[in-house]
């Protein structure tokens, strides 16, 4: 595991691009992606920039149940807007929030990251340590699954809606099996509010509580953090 703390979180995603720029030169053209406001300016300066996107795979992370690609607040949204619309890829994957046969979108992912392994994967991490939509207690082996958001995480995604009770209460999120697969896996950290459980991920037990913690557990791990995310380390 390498971790790199940088000024702030613009040079962090700089750093980021990089070393998936970087992946890409190496052969790497199949990307595991996250949204939020983590990755963001990564996406800014893929969008800048003059890379060719049109040879890449990409694979989201997540997507929330009940919510229809068309809303803004969708994942399939989000990457619309932020990254795709700017830079098309070859070809993109998020899970079908629409549909609410559970077994039929876990059993399809899981058939698309089989057939798309993912060279480099982004992260964020929440506050209480999960990636994706892991939330502690997910073992450490799970793959594709349908997960029901914890009180803390509605909490944090209740910013992006009019009020929390609009929030989902459930969404489809790749495992933790299935990211700890990755050849790359580069996690941004960014704010005073990461601190802990960035510190829990990197100097902590390995623990389904800390779901990030099993990240100390892989042989390729950057992590990127600001100064205020890297306060308690």
């Amino acid at each position: 595991m390498k971790v790199l703390v940088m000024k702030n979180k613009e040079e962090a995603s700089k750093r980021a691009f990089e070393l998936l720029l970087a992946d890409i030169k190496n052969g790497g053209h199949i990307l595991g992606l996250a949204t939020g406001s983590t990755p963001l300016d990564l996406y800014q300066q893929i969008v800048k920039s003059d890379l060719d996107c049109s040879k890449l795979i990409s694979i989201n992370l997540d997507e929330y149940v009940g919510i229809a690609p068309t809303n803004p607040q969708s994942y399939h949204y989000f990457m619309q807007h932020n990254l795709f619309d700017q830079k098309p890829f070859m070809k993109s994957f998020i899970p079908d929030g629409m549909n609410f046969n559970a077994a039929e979108v876990i059993k399809h992912y899981n058939q698309v990251l089989k057939n798309y392994p993912i060279d480099t994967q982004i992260l964020g991490i929440g506050t209480n340590g999960h990636i994706g939509f892991n939330e502690p207690g997910t073992a450490f082996d799970s793959q594709t699954h349908q997960v029901k958001l914890t009180t803390a995480t509605i909490e944090a995604n209740a910013r992006f809606f009019a009020s929390a009770a609009e929030v989902p209460q459930k969404a489809y999120t790749m495992g933790i099996g299935s990211i700890m697969k990755a050849k790359h896996i580069i996690l941004l950290a960014f704010g005073k509010q990461k601190a802990a459980a960035l510190t829990a991920t990197i100097n902590g037990p390995l623990t389904t509580e800390v779901p990030a913690s099993i990240l100390q557990s892989h042989p390729n791990v950057t992590i990127l953090a600001d100064q205020a995310a890297a306060s308690k380390l």
